[in-house]
């Protein structure tokens, strides 16, 4: 599979270690930088590129990391047609794909070990979508705010 990674210097050496991980493991990542370490980088221009490159390719994945990984979500969730996930614990990583069909994951390099980092990853990355009538539901309306502006109806609510 391939998997669009950005950072910055707070997850450069995480995001690193992905990369060497994807490739021992059959997948083909895809480094959108940093790459070199500037300690006074920031996260934008490159988990941008790695959300707009995930988002233009259709089955890939993408990985965005930083200190805590909020800032990381908060700018690959401005690219339309991203739903990026901040995974804490292997069971955020799986359920952001499993009922969100996440298709960025962020990781807080500061929060967590390697190993932690990358258990994340590869629940992540092999977790499919359920396909659940009710999450899709719920992608559909967010989907349709983020192309075009229009509010879920309230429950129960006319118009």
């Amino acid at each position: 599979m391939r998997v669009y990674l950005g950072s910055d210097h707070a997850g450069y050496d995480l995001k690193e270690h992905l990369v060497h991980w994807l490739t021992e493991h059959g997948h083909e990542p895809v480094d959108c930088g940093p790459h070199a370490f500037d300690p006074a980088d920031d996260y934008p221009p490159y988990c941008l590129r790695a959300a707009e490159r995930t988002a233009a390719d259709h089955g890939a994945l993408g990985i965005v990391i930083g200190g805590s990984g909020n800032g990381e979500a908060i700018a690959a969730n401005k690219v339309e047609g991203v739903r990026c996930a901040l995974a804490w614990s292997e069971e955020t990583a799986r359920l952001g794909r499993e009922h969100n069909d996440a298709n960025v994951l962020s990781i807080g390099a500061r929060m967590h070990s390697t190993d932690e980092a990358t258990s994340f990853v590869a629940v992540f990355l092999s977790t499919p979508y359920s396909g659940e009538e009710r999450h899709s539901r719920r992608i559909a309306m967010l989907a349709d705010y983020e192309t075009n502006g229009t509010l879920p109806p309230l429950p129960g609510a006319e118009g």
